[in-house]
């Protein structure tokens, strides 16, 4: 197989990179099931796209933070690999499309040259930590919440108790209780809290945002800071014990939480952390960096437009003297040209601060207020100088039917319309209106929907048996602060071709009677939903369709509805076989952490051996095997004759993870008594066979 030179220094980066293409290599001779690939390479951030033969490729950004250096990079590695586009998530994260799977590797390695990962940014494991874009320069914050996250994302990168769990985990870090970086939506959600001195955070599990929402629990009103990431791993590692295996939209935190009930995942969650040593994992807070640039007088005069743009872009930050500028970026798209030319003006005026946001734009940083002009010309060269960062024109959307498996419908496309209605036609709204409009392609809401003042999903509706593309009309979503949210009402649904004629009558509306200073979501409260249904159920009428409302926007063609099988959690079959091969690359890792003495590593290694051991054997009775715990009950039950090496029972001896702190003796004890678990269930196999 003919291979790439790394110029990676890190050898565990080197050897994750040169693994996925050694996957990739037996994927194409035939050697490595199909599924049992994809579970590998989302991992390693390579998805799936709507489009056959290509992939996107997901750049995990920690907390948005990004340097010139590696924005430069990324360019460069979107005009070789991909089509010369960045498109910036809802979750910080970078997106290239079109890439081709034989060149990920390489494609990878290159991001590494910069400390650029991809690693865990898809798939069953922990995704991009979240955080606040303000965090370090919130006038608000108790403290820079930023080394926290950072630590936090390097703690769980790799960490073997979270590679393979039954969903995905997202994690969000507010600066304030303001709570901008939505923590209620979130499986974890961390907002900064001093208590008695002491630094801390108001810890929140089991939130989540999709086709079914759910606001988040508070399980600690306040845990400080040097306790904060064991106790996450508590609450991860009885996620991915009793979490659910087989029913993949029932997988999630929320999901547990709800058939468990709140106190008993505490008590449980609280067992673990006792078992866990150390209790303390300590964080060194880093200084902003802020370095001093010079000083740049604008070469020519601004425009009229250049207070509106200060207004709406511009924010004061706790440091005095300096300021931060928020750049809107149409749909989250931005191409590499321009980017590296921003990358210029971030070394220029910032310093090297840019952070990608959670409302898929950009905020640069640390910035002498003297400079304002002269950056505003610089960004206007760029076409990156538009009012309203973050205002009711810059819309949220996610890919949809443009690049999305699970796409319903043209989501970007719908943005660019409803945009250019905004800005054509109520210009003055963006100024004197706090709003924001958000774009799902379909139920999952990455494009966050379900928390906006107006937000649209795609959907479908029918006509004369014909199938046209629509959009559910949510109202009411919004953050109330302190780790509580309240999610959008259904109003109705309508054809796709008239969002743009719903969204005119809801400005007009809200702009004529809303009491001054009244917020959307207030508005919307007061008036109540019946009152928007009975003004827009007009819109709904599917008996007048014409033959325009069957193209959906963005798009000249005959709408079809096309979902393919989405991959942002992977997929796992349960063959026999693909199992015990499972076990077996598990062991083999926990002798390898045995033999750096990474005991922890060791035993949690054992423990996903031993468990895919039993499962696999498991899959020929008529077992409850949906979570690691129903395995472990219906292994003793349907396999009493299993014996260990000492007196104990399979299931005593798998529980001592929770029990048992981490040492030399118990990971070798561990080790040994599963590798004695596989070849019993070798040999039993074998004799059933023969």
């Amino acid at each position: 197989m003919k291979s790439f030179r790394t110029e990676i220094e890190n050898p565990v980066v080197e050897y994750d990179v040169l693994e996925l293409e050694r996957k990739i290599f037996e994927f194409k001779e035939g050697s490595l099931d199909e599924e049992k690939f994809r579970s590998l390479r989302l991992a390693r951030g390579v998805y799936g796209q709507r489009q056959q033969g290509v992939q996107m490729v997901r750049i995990k950004i920690p907390y948005g933070k990004c340097t010139a250096k590696q924005l430069r990079r990324i360019a460069q590695v979107s005009d070789e690999y991909s089509n010369g586009n960045l498109h910036i998530t809802t979750r910080q994260d970078i997106q290239i499309h079109y890439v081709s799977l034989d060149r990920t590797p390489e494609l990878w390695a290159e991001l590494e040259q910069d400390d650029i990962t991809m690693r865990e940014a898809c798939g069953n494991t922990i995704r991009n930590v979240t955080a606040s874009a303000i965090a370090g320069i919130d006038p608000n914050e108790p403290f820079d919440v930023t080394p926290y996250a950072h630590a936090f994302f390097e703690y769980f990168l790799r960490n073997p108790i979270c590679q393979d769990m039954g969903r995905k985990i997202k994690v969000a870090f507010s600066s304030s209780a303001k709570d901008d970086a939505i923590t209620f939506t979130h499986d974890l959600g961390f907002i900064p809290v001093i208590q008695e001195g002491i630094r801390g955070f108001k810890m929140l599990v089991g939130g989540g945002i999709g086709a079914q929402p759910r606001v988040a629990d508070v399980i600690k009103t306040f845990i400080s800071v040097d306790e904060f990431i064991p106790f996450s791993e508590a609450v991860v590692r009885v996620f991915d014990q009793y979490g659910e295996r087989n029913r993949r939209n029932k997988a999630r935190m929320k999901f547990l939480l709800k058939e468990q009930g709140f106190d008993a995942f505490e008590t449980r969650v609280n067992e673990v952390y006792q078992a866990i040593s150390p209790k303390i994992v300590s964080v060194t807070p880093f200084a902003l960096e802020t370095r001093k640039t010079a000083l740049f007088e604008a070469d020519q005069a601004v425009d009229t437009q250049y207070n509106t743009w200060k207004k709406n872009n511009v924010s004061k930050q706790k440091q005095d003297g300096l300021v931060a500028v928020g750049i809107a970026i149409d749909r989250g798209d931005i191409s590499s040209d321009k980017a590296r030319a921003l990358s210029q003006v971030v070394e220029a005026f910032c310093g090297d601060d840019l952070r990608f946001t959670i409302g898929q734009s950009i905020l640069l940083r640390g910035i002498q207020e003297d400079n304002l002009p002269a950056l505003y010309l610089a960004l206007q060269q760029l076409g990156l100088a538009k009012a309203g960062y973050h205002k009711i024109n810059d819309i949220v959307a996610c890919p949809g039917t443009d690049t999305c498996n699970l796409g319903i419908a043209s989501s970007m496309g719908l943005a660019e319309e409803l945009q250019r209605v905004i800005e054509e036609e109520y210009a003055h709204i963006v100024t004197k209106h706090q709003l924001n409009i958000k774009i799902s392609g379909c139920m999952n809401a990455c494009g966050q929907h379900a928390i906006a003042d107006i937000g649209f999903q795609g959907m479908t509706v029918k006509s004369n048996g014909n199938i046209a593309p629509a959009t559910q009309v949510l109202l009411g979503g919004g953050v109330l602060g302190n780790g509580a949210g309240r999610y959008a009402d259904k109003a109705l649904k309508v054809p796709a071709r008239r969002t743009p004629h719903v969204l005119r009558w809801l400005l007009e509306d809200f702009d004529a009677h809303a009491q001054k200073e009244e917020s959307f979501l207030d508005y919307y409260l007061r008036k109540e939903t019946d009152y928007f249904y009975q003004n827009l159920k007009g819109y709904a009428d599917v008996t007048n369709l014409e033959d325009l409302d069957f193209i959906d926007w963005g798009t000249d063609g005959v709408y079809e509805k096309a979902i393919g099988v989405g991959e942002c959690a992977g997929v796992t079959i349960d063959l026999v076989q693909t199992l015990l091969y499972d076990a077996e690359e598990h062991l083999e890792k926990a002798k390898e952490a045995l033999d750096k003495q990474a005991w922890g590593n060791s035993i949690y290694y054992s423990y996903a051996g031993r468990i895919r051991a039993a499962k696999a054997l498991l899959t020929t009775r008529s077992a409850k095997i949906n979570s690691h715990h129903s395995i472990i009950d219906a292994f003793e039950t349907h396999f009493p004759s299993y014996s260990s090496i000492g007196e104990d029972t399979f299931g005593s001896i798998t529980r001592l993870l929770n029990t048992t702190s981490p040492s030399e003796a118990f990971a070798h004890q561990y080790y040994n008594e599963a590798l004695h678990v596989l070849n019993w269930i070798k040999d039993f196999r074998n004799a059933q066979q023969n």
